[in-house]
């Protein structure tokens, strides 16, 4: 069994709370009697991805297990290089690919500069042609990348998704080895098909975005009252995808019921 645990939309923006949020994450993932064997984040890792806040997150998302990232609309990708990955600074998508166990990750930069909504550009499908042939021909690959490629009923990420998806379904529809898409971008947990695929939106750690049935925009958009949540990727023996989602209750566990 493989266990990744996906974190998405932390919003680092330098006040406590968001902070505050992941880390609680992070306590709960160090905490447990089975640890991931991964950590994902699958963008909006920052606010308005300042250099500071990628500093902020850097110590935030510190663990003994490896710690993988990928942008979002709201990152800028050349401090994301410098303050997160130490590597030079660069407007080149950031694109990564990742071993765990048989377990191929292929982290897609969807991101696109100054703008919300989302694409694959050929170079990043020039990088996930190469990524695709290097990875393990009986191996299981999961693709994680932030914006959804299709509707999620939800009237806000829906008119900001990725563009051109049907190029990145017949990617997925195409190849036996992809188990499943992971995003992020929708604040919500989110099961669902693409290409035939299972795709998984993590919820946010900093606050919940309302469907199409609860929302009223522009007001009662986001709710930030609810716990920080995750998603929790168990990949078997047979490479078949299962995911819990959990909130971290700030307050900490409790074993009995309250009265």
């Amino acid at each position: 069994m493989i266990l990744a645990a996906q974190l998405s939309d932390t919003h680092f923006d330098l006040t406590a709370r968001n902070a505050e949020r992941v880390e609680a994450v992070m306590a709960y993932l160090a905490d447990l009697p089975r640890r991931p064997d991964v950590i994902l984040v699958t963008g909006d890792i920052t606010d308005s991805g300042k250099p500071e806040q990628y500093a902020e997150a850097r110590l935030a998302l510190r663990a003994d297990i490896p710690v993988h990232v990928l942008p979002g609309n709201h990152d800028d990708r050349a401090a994301l290089r410098t303050e997160l990955l130490g590597e030079p600074a660069s407007t080149a998508p950031v694109n990564s690919a990742h071993r765990v166990g048989p377990l191929t990750v292929l982290m897609l930069d969807s991101s696109i500069p100054g703008e919300p909504s989302g694409l694959l550009d050929e170079d990043t499908y020039a990088w996930l042609r190469a990524a695709l042939a290097e990875a393990p021909p009986d191996g299981p690959i999961l693709l994680a990348l932030h914006h959804p490629p299709k509707p999620l009923f939800s009237p806000v990420v829906d008119v900001i998704a990725l563009a051109d998806p049907g190029r990145l379904a017949a990617v997925v529809a195409g190849d036996a080895r992809i188990i499943g898409v992971l995003t992020g971008h929708a604040h919500s947990p989110i099961a669902t098909t693409f290409a035939g695929k299972p795709m998984i939106t993590a919820p946010s750690t900093a606050s919940v975005l309302g469907g199409a049935w609860e929302v009223t925009p522009p007001h009662r958009v986001m709710d930030y009252a609810p716990d920080p949540a995750l998603a929790l990727h168990v990949i078997d023996d047979a490479y078949t995808l299962t995911t819990h989602f959990r909130t971290v209750a700030m307050g900490g566990w409790l074993s009995e019921p309250p009265t």
